[in-house]
């Protein structure tokens, strides 16, 4: 199976629809919307008066947007802000907040109806997602705000189109800093430019971090902890795209709290109490073992507590036969580390599908989800 990894050929044939070439436009989504964002009218988000809360509401690929701003503004805004996953708003939101619609077709229904309640309360309202839709219809008719996106193959590869406009608002209102002429943007642009070279499917697993992460996670039921600022996004992040790229279920956490409860995993059956111990017996037949395997999504390199913490979730793995794969953020600003772990973590998981012999592009239980619930 993992020999079709170095296989650029077999790759393809898997990728009929070139998902591969959708996560490397990573990159120009970053530069395409930072100009579409500057392009847009955003004189209705009164943005030189400070909102009480920002709430980010989107579905799936494009909800995940809205924790990427939550875990960039965690340390540096003075207002909360907020990701609402379903339809209306709760309660307390109201006409001092600015609610931020994310729907990469503009046409999902959750998005749609927080969108209409959030313009109803008369909150300042931005949308974000493809032009002309029923969004941004909505968005323009109720005087709220537009930024349209390039649109790549799905709404999971079009995780940068969506992130920038929310930051860059979140900037523009005093919220976030984003350097001198937005300069964290391009830096962060430039990082995912690097990734797509250096991950590219004709570069042999050796030399690609995406193929070894992919390689070593094969098998498994990946365990996904998240640490320091922005790696517990990327460690959803991860177990979100192996849901979707790879067909694969994983489990995710942030650390300290993984540590309180997800830990104790290490010790069931799929961890140390599934392995044999038998040290003598002829394993020339047996099949591959299936069980956990513990991924570290770091982001602790300037702090000595979380770095312990990795450390000592590698220790109590491996002392109990589980194996490890860590990965760790690189650059300055929080989105340009963040981009440095997402960007790595989308190739991996589509290269896993695509060594099991899975198109990664098809969401066929969505689709049926949608039409069963709109009958």
């Amino acid at each position: 199976m993992l020999d079709r990894l170095d296989d650029p050929e077999g790759l393809a044939e898997f990728d009929p629809s070139d998902m591969l070439r959708a996560v490397a436009t990573s990159g120009a989504q970053v530069r395409g919307s930072l100009t579409a964002v500057r392009d847009a009218d955003l004189g209705s988000l009164a943005l030189d008066s400070r909102p009480r809360a920002i709430v980010v509401t989107g579905m799936g690929g494009s909800g995940v947007s809205g924790d990427v701003l939550g875990a960039v503004a965690a340390n540096r805004s003075p207002v909360p802000v907020v990701v609402h996953r379903g339809y209306g708003l709760p309660n307390w939101i109201g006409a001092a907040d600015l609610v931020m619609a994310v729907s990469c077709s503009g046409t999902t229904a959750e998005t749609l109806s927080a969108a209409v309640e959030a313009a109803r309360r008369g909150c300042r309202l931005l949308g974000v997602g493809t032009a002309d839709s029923p969004l941004d219809l909505h968005c323009r008719s109720e005087s709220g705000a537009f930024v349209p996106i390039t649109k790549q193959l799905a709404p999971r590869a079009s995780l940068w189109a969506l992130v920038v406009p929310l930051l860059v608002v979140a900037a523009r209102a005093g919220l976030i800093e984003l350097g001198p002429d937005d300069r964290d943007l391009e830096e962060t642009a430039i990082r995912l430019d690097t990734i797509a070279s250096v991950c590219r499917p004709d570069r042999e697993s050796y030399v690609n971090p995406a193929k070894s992460l992919a390689a070593e996670l094969a098998g498994s039921l990946p365990m996904i902890w998240g640490s320091g600022e922005v790696g517990p996004v990327a460690a959803l992040r991860a177990s979100c795209q192996l849901a979707e790229n790879a067909k694969l279920p994983a489990i995710w956490g942030a650390l300290p709290e993984a540590h309180h409860n997800q830990s104790v995993a290490l010790d069931g059956e799929l961890g140390s109490a599934g392995a044999d111990n038998d040290l003598f017996r002829d394993r020339v037949d047996d099949p591959e073992p299936f069980g956990l395997h513990l991924m570290l999504v770091r982001d602790d390199a300037e702090d000595e507590l979380a770095k312990k913490r990795s450390h000592a979730s590698a220790d109590v793995a491996r002392d109990r036969g589980i194996p490890v794969s860590v990965i760790g953020s690189e650059g300055g600003s929080a989105i340009e580390r963040l981009a440095s772990l997402v960007g790595v973590i989308d190739y991996a998981t589509v290269y896993l599908g695509l060594a099991r012999g899975v198109d990664p592009t098809p969401i066929a239980p969505i689709d049926e989800l949608k039409a069963r619930l709109s009958d």
